[in-house]
């Protein structure tokens, strides 16, 4: 049983603290894209999101906080992610990020198929450690690295334990797409507008 998290907890620090899944592209949230791609994917979705869930309320989906002091970035997201999983009987969690709407409608069979344990996307020779699959049973291992050593580095952690890495083309657009900047914001609102 495969539960989906989308992490919508980000600072936006480089659009000015903009809560970036809530960014209208389209005519949708970009949130509501994420939801579009993953959803059909998994068998329920959940969000991971700090500040008042009530921002949130409009998708009708469960949203769990961090429970890592302070800031502890995705890394803590996914702790989250894979304790609620786990409490409601999921074997695994794949995770994307809310900024990032225009995930393949293949990503969760692909990263299923590449490892039972940890598998994680990439493109154009880049890895994308916020896209991947988690076995729950990964919780007590990551709340140690997160909570008692500090690590806060994504793409560190799932590189040093082992994580199969998938690729997918980037042309003619990358499928791992994620919004950072102005420019960003307009170059979906093209892909996505037709």
């Amino acid at each position: 049983m495969i539960a989906g998290l989308i992490l919508a907890g980000g600072l936006g620090r480089r659009l000015g603290g903009t809560d970036k899944p809530l960014i209208d592209i389209g005519g949708r949230t970009l949130l509501a894209h994420v939801v579009g791609r993953l959803g059909p994917q998994v068998e329920r979705l959940v969000l991971n999101a700090n500040g008042d869930p009530a921002r949130f309320a409009a998708f009708g989906l469960p949203v769990v906080a961090d429970d890592i002091e302070g800031f502890a970035g995705p890394l803590a997201g996914i702790l989250a992610g894979l304790d609620w999983a786990a409490a409601k009987g999921f074997t695994h969690l794949v995770t994307v990020a809310g900024d990032n709407p225009l995930i393949p409608a293949d990503l969760v069979e692909r990263l299923a198929a590449a490892s039972p344990v940890l598998a994680v996307a990439a493109s154009g020779g880049r890895r994308h450690p916020t896209c991947g699959r988690w076995d729950v049973s990964l919780a007590a291992r990551l709340r140690r690295a997160v909570a008692e050593d500090g690590e806060r580095r994504l793409n560190g952690l799932t590189t040093a334990w082992g994580a199969v890495q998938v690729d997918w083309p980037d042309q003619p657009v990358d499928p791992f797409f994620n919004v950072n900047t102005a420019d960003d914001i307009a170059r979906l609102t093209k892909i996505l507008t037709p």
